[in-house]
């Protein structure tokens, strides 16, 4: 468990060594019940006395080594995460990146938690683009942001009817086999993820470049019309062999 919070393997056993004996050790006992080798000892007990994770004293001319209590050790460590936490996040909050990078994200888990966090942030507009049982998981989010007076603008992949004021809602057809699943997020104009599943794995990438922000918005509202001729105009499209083949061939 040492190992989890950044401690070696050596510095674990002369730990485990030490914290289940009775009574201290010298460096040879150390060595014979950690299985540390005695060339790297006194090594790897100064780095843990400098960690606070063990106690010396001298004996009779002999030095002795002891543990810090388990109690005290979890409780020193459980202290320096929460301790490290709030470092990370003051950090975070002073650092910003570049608005003309692109950052890769690979992890569904991640791009949610980031997208949420975009939606959370966001202060004057927020346009999204999701499947419905994507779009659920922040529904609740959208719908505080709207009461807040956000401009919120939804369009859905699938029958949905959100507490939204805007939505709009394509409902695609069964022999569009090109269809992906797919994000999309912009926020205040200034700010996209949009990400995409391809092999059951999503990818995404997330930027404030202003000529992506420019392209996804595009993109968003060009998708939205398509929605639209595309629901009002349904039998005329569909009746039409080559227009329909050009449709088929789209995402949506």
């Amino acid at each position: 468990m040492l190992q989890k919070f950044g401690f070696s393997q050596y510095e674990s056993k002369v730990f485990e060594a030490l914290v289940s004996s009775e009574e201290p050790l010298d460096a040879t006992k150390i060595v014979k019940y950690s299985g540390v080798p005695k060339a790297k000892i006194y090594e790897v007990l100064s780095r843990m006395i400098e960690k606070g994770m063990v106690l010396d004293s001298v004996s009779e001319k002999k030095k002795l080594y002891s543990a810090l209590p388990l109690p005290l050790a979890i409780e020193k460590l459980t202290a320096e995460f929460q301790d490290n936490i709030k470092q990370l996040k003051i950090q975070s909050r002073k650092k910003s990146y570049s608005e003309d990078l692109v950052w890769s994200l690979k992890v569904d888990t991640s791009i949610r938690v980031q997208s949420k966090q975009m939606i959370q942030e966001a202060k004057s507009s927020i346009r999204i683009s999701a499947w419905k049982d994507d779009l659920v998981e922040y529904l609740p989010l959208l719908e505080q942001k709207e009461a807040d007076g956000v401009d919120v603008e939804v369009l859905v992949v699938g029958a949905l009817k959100p507490n939204i004021a805007k939505v709009h809602t394509l409902i695609p057809t069964a022999e569009h086999h090109t269809l992906e699943r797919f994000r999309l997020l912009i926020i205040d104009e200034r700010e996209v993820i949009f990400a995409c599943e391809e092999n059951q794995s999503w990818q995404a990438i997330k930027t404030m470049s202003k000529p992506f922000v420019k392209v996804f918005t595009e993109f968003f509202y060009h998708d939205l019309a398509l929605a639209k001729i595309s629901r009002k105009h349904y039998d005329l499209m569909m009746n039409d062999d080559e227009i329909r083949s050009i449709l088929m061939q789209l995402r949506y």
